[in-house]
């Protein structure tokens, strides 16, 4: 009978419904290197109130370009929320080197020189 709501707990949590989805927009990136690490910062907006814990996902670095997805968790479905551009932000430290760091969102995308 535990393993019932254990089931349930895991299958809601891997419901696509309530995967982190890119946010709308981004509008600054600052990459500095520093210590053997780049400090990404970026700021944007999601289309509405209610999303939670914006963050920046690595998806893949070659030595030349760090690639990365401005992500955030939306609101769940049923949810009264705003209605209008809400700002987010969100900072990521990536070990290693690189020349540049390239960051997506859902209706854009800025490439940045890393500074040192």
């Amino acid at each position: 009978m535990r393993f019932f709501p254990v089931l349930i707990a895991a299958l809601l949590c891997a419901s696509p419904a309530l995967a982190d989805k890119r946010v709308l927009r981004i509008d600054s990136l600052t990459a500095v290197q520093k210590d053997g690490a780049i400090l990404v910062q970026a700021k944007g907006a999601v289309s509405s109130g209610g999303w939670t814990k914006p963050h920046l996902h690595l998806v893949r670095g070659d030595g030349r370009t760090v690639m990365l997805e401005f992500l955030a968790a939306p609101p769940p479905p049923g949810m009264t929320v705003i209605d209008g551009l809400v700002p987010v932000s969100a900072t990521l430290s990536v070990r290693g080197r690189a020349v540049s760091v390239h960051v997506e969102a859902e209706d854009n995308e800025i490439t940045s020189q890393v500074l040192k």
